[in-house]
């Protein structure tokens, strides 16, 4: 076991590391400042063009990005396809146990004598139950985690941290978590997507001939 996931942190080393720099830095923000501070200091940094694009990138944590990715790993590749997706069901579960334990409110709650006060996104509908941790980020890191390691050029794996981490800032943006909610959003899917894919793909199986064809690599 231990050797198995000192060889996935080698092929994700290129995500792990600055994620690391970056998650000490997050808690140190934490530790320094208050929930409503650092709430504010996002939702004052407010532009046209962040209500533009952050809506849109936000999506990249949805349902339809695991579809998406699902379905074109298939086309290469059973043993991929079966990591990212177990990845997803893992870690989706795990999120889903922690909001229904915690059932956090949301901004739109937390803050609802200072609403008139808040920069809200047009026609975004604002959730207001289960805001601990923040489930689109979750889903984010762990696609990052398990592309950064199927990746041939591993140094993809910075891209695929800095597409997370936008995603972990639009749920900010968009008043739908605070900076605590996206933090152990990042922590929960990057650590329980390491643990899945160090057991998942050190089964016998995953390393046969037969699983590691597609739909459309059947040689």
């Amino acid at each position: 076991m231990n050797t198995r996931i000192t060889d996935v942190l080698h092929h994700i080393r290129m995500l792990f590391i600055p994620y690391l720099i970056i998650l000490i830095t997050c808690l140190i923000l934490k530790l320094s400042f208050t929930r409503e501070s650092l709430y504010f200091a996002v939702n004052a940094k407010h532009s046209d063009l962040g209500d533009t694009i952050f809506p849109y990138v936000t999506d990249l944590g949805e349902g339809f990005m695991v579809i998406t990715l699902t379905l074109i790993m298939l086309c290469f590749s059973y043993r991929k396809t079966i990591l990212l997706i177990t990845s997803f069901a893992v870690s989706g579960i795990l999120v889903q146990l922690v909001k229904h334990w915690f059932k956090a409110p949301r901004p739109v709650v937390y803050f609802e004598k200072e609403l008139s006060t808040i920069h809200f996104v047009k026609n975004i509908a604002l959730m207001h139950t289960n805001s601990f941790p923040s489930g689109h980020t979750v889903t984010a890191f762990s696609a990052a985690v398990v592309l950064s390691y199927l990746a041939v050029n591993k140094r993809l794996g910075f891209i695929y941290l800095l597409l997370a981490i936008s995603v972990a800032y639009s749920r900010m943006y968009l008043s739908q978590h605070f900076f605590e909610d996206v933090t152990a959003g990042s922590i929960l899917g990057t650590i329980s997507t390491i643990m899945w894919i160090t057991w998942m793909d050190g089964r016998p199986f995953m390393r046969s001939e037969r699983w590691n064809r597609g739909l459309l690599k059947r040689k």
